[in-house]
């Protein structure tokens, strides 16, 4: 008989979709780094000031609302690319 335990492994932790989309709804990027994808959430973050920025010479009145959509979009559906990886086991 052997002394060994069993390894445990932590539990998965799913992603609630609708809790990223509503994090990058309110703060741009929060919802990537809900996902924990922190370098992207970072860079959400840096492309949305610069947009912000831009505004005061028009473009951003452009490129901020698509940016905003665009970051809603994604950390919804990176949410649900990560449940899906737990789910099958690769994560």
């Amino acid at each position: 008989m052997s002394n060994e335990s069993p390894t445990t492994q932590p539990p998965k932790i799913y992603k609630n979709p609708g809790i990223a989309t509503v994090l990058s709804f309110f703060f741009m990027g929060l919802g990537q780094i809900y996902n924990g994808q922190i370098s992207k959430g970072i860079l959400f973050i840096i492309l949305y000031v610069i947009s912000l920025a831009l505004i005061f010479v028009i473009v951003g009145f452009i490129t901020t609302p698509i940016l905003w959509i665009w970051g809603m979009v994604d950390a919804n559906n990176s949410a649900k690319e990560i449940n899906k990886k737990i789910a099958a086991g690769i994560e």
